[in-house]
């Protein structure tokens, strides 16, 4: 007999496949009545295979009396109440490792097309201008600029020795520091003040909400870059916003936002921003390697293992 899970919302479609074939599976997103399916599970459903941003919170896991493993996809666990877990003796886990390499290869994507345009000058010979406006305008350059590292994890370790590949000098914050051979920073404003791109890679959650606000970005000034990988909730989109309409920054390079996938349209018109849209662990590859970790996360457990990577 198949261990019975919930899953919260559609996802990865592969990974979706094998948690319906492995295990007898409540897709909670297409009940019409939520509080009715998760009723209906509550003296059976153990565990909950956990996709997206829709909160976790105490209240949910209190419909579901007898949870014990919330396993995410994804390395992000800022939708789950971790503290609510741990009073319910609940087991988080999520998928880290996996995606380092594809996130540290968009962060890196995203300061190149950032500082170089080249998203605009590929705009510019589709749109046929180069042979009425001739060349297309300077642009700046990577090499010799200070990358500074908001969070330096393993993702953030992974960027910095891409970003040294192409000539970049290194700084960072944590909370703590770190037997790393980088310049520390005892705080953002610092972080940003002393450097030319300032790269976002700390998790989310209220404890980082609005991290990087206007005194941050006064910091990094109008000859400054600001590139985010996080979570769109660790940046203060709005003043982002009007410091790019303004010049108040010199340009952003974003792969993720506050409300998404509604980005504020008024980012579609700036020459100075590059919008990806939260693709950076998007391939095929690292998304059957996290689908794989969030899988084996409830195999191990339903075995009565310890699990693969509790949070």
């Amino acid at each position: 007999m198949r261990n019975e899970i919930v899953i919260t919302a559609e996802g990865h479609k592969g990974t979706l496949e094998r948690l319906q074939t492995e295990f007898s599976a409540i897709k909670l997103w297409e009940a019409s009545d939520r509080d009715a399916a998760l009723r209906q599970a509550a003296p059976r459903v153990r565990a909950l295979a956990h996709f997206g941003h829709a909160k976790v919170d105490g209240k949910f896991m209190d419909a579901l009396p007898k949870l014990e493993i919330i396993s995410n996809f994804g390395v992000g666990v800022d939708a789950i109440d971790l503290d609510a877990a741990r009073q319910r003796n609940v087991i988080v886990t999520n998928t880290p490792d996996v995606l380092n390499d594809c996130v540290a290869d968009t962060a890196l994507a995203l300061v190149l097309n950032t500082l170089r345009k080249f998203p605009q000058s590929e705009s510019y010979v589709r749109s046929g201008l180069w042979p009425t406006r001739g060349a297309y305008p300077l642009t700046t350059s990577v090499g010799g600029k200070t990358l500074g590292i908001l969070g330096l994890g393993r993702i953030g370790e992974a960027i910095a020795k891409r970003a040294q590949a192409f000539g970049m000098k290194i700084r960072y914050h944590n909370r703590n520091k770190k037997d790393v051979p980088y310049a520390y920073d005892p705080d953002p404003v610092a972080l940003a003040k002393n450097s030319d791109v300032l790269l976002v890679v700390t998790p989310g959650g209220a404890g980082t909400a609005k991290l990087v606000d206007a005194k941050v970005l006064d910091a990094l000034g109008p000859q400054g870059y600001l590139v985010n990988v996080a979570r769109g909730s660790v940046v203060d989109e709005a003043v982002l916003l009007r410091y790019l309409q303004e010049k108040k920054i010199a340009g952003a390079g974003l792969d993720v936002f506050e409300h998404e996938p509604n980005v504020p349209a008024a980012f579609w018109t700036l020459d100075n921003a590059v919008l990806f849209p939260h693709v950076a662990s998007a391939t095929v590859e690292t998304r059957k390697a996290m689908g794989d970790l969030q899988v084996e996360n409830l195999h191990l457990h339903f075995a009565g293992k310890p699990v693969k990577t509790p949070v």
